[in-house]
């Protein structure tokens, strides 16, 4: 360190090489605010800028009444891209293949599509489209969100329930079934900052990213059905099965 860096990043450096070392374990509890300004010498607003930066790094989680502590060391779940797409529901397949309990809820209702909905679909703004909107749990903990939007006309075979637990007929069952072939499903990913209704429903600390996943089914050149799939960044990796010489 140099003269001239914040004074508060002394206090970051030394409780993040804690962190890293094990000198603080998961769990452990982190210096007040008070006992870090008589330990660094550093005044009241450095000490609380430096929990709020260890914070935003996911390192730290505060406890309200309590103090903050030092985080639990996720588990990464593998999450397969390329297989069970035909299942009824994909993430939970990876979930259930790697012994863990899944559930999960959904709920559809017909809304008229928006400009970004109506551009990947390939249709008019305006379009009556199926929403449908999912909470994937493992063992009880919500584990990943979905939202999913189809032409409404496209592939009725019947009217859809409104909406269930469990199991819904995935979309290559139902296109199948009116005569529809999907012939290629593509997926774009990145990462992002989680809006506040996906940390609130995902229980994500403070400073944790989403990953979130753009999903396609196509027939052709036709878009059958676009998803968004939203899940913790500091939940899941994401394992790809690629063909020889990709």
């Amino acid at each position: 360190m140099t003269g001239n860096d914040p004074v508060y990043l002394r206090v970051v450096e030394e409780l993040r090489a804690q962190i890293a070392d094990g000198t603080l374990p998961p769990g452990a509890p982190i210096p007040s605010r008070a006992q870090l300004t008589q330990r660094f010498r550093v005044g009241e607003t450095a000490a609380r800028h430096a929990l709020r930066v260890l914070a935003a790094e996911g390192l730290i989680i505060g406890r309200v009444g309590s103090g903050h502590y030092v985080r639990e060391k996720s588990v990464l779940y593998p999450l397969q891209r390329g297989r069970h797409l035909d299942h009824d529901a994909p993430f939970a397949a990876d979930l259930q293949a790697g012994g863990h309990r899944a559930t999960w809820d959904w709920r559809s209702e017909q809304v008229r599509a928006g400009r970004e909905v109506a551009r990947r679909l390939r249709v008019a703004d305006g379009t009556p489209v199926v929403r449908t909107r999912y909470v994937f749990r493992a063992e009880g903990r919500p584990m990943q969100l979905a939202t999913s939007y189809e032409p409404a006309e496209l592939g009725r075979t019947g009217p859809l329930p409104d909406e269930g637990t469990g199991a819904r007929k995935s979309l290559p069952a139902r296109m199948s079934a009116a005569g529809i072939k999907v012939t290629d499903v593509r997926e774009s990913v990145h990462t992002r900052v989680p809006q506040p209704a996906e940390s609130d429903l995902l229980d994500l600390p403070t400073g944790v990213h989403v990953l979130h996943i753009e999903r396609t089914h196509w027939s052709g050149d036709r878009p059958l059905e676009i998803s968004d799939i939203i899940v913790p960044g500091d939940r899941f990796r994401l394992v790809y099965s690629l063909p020889p010489g990709s």
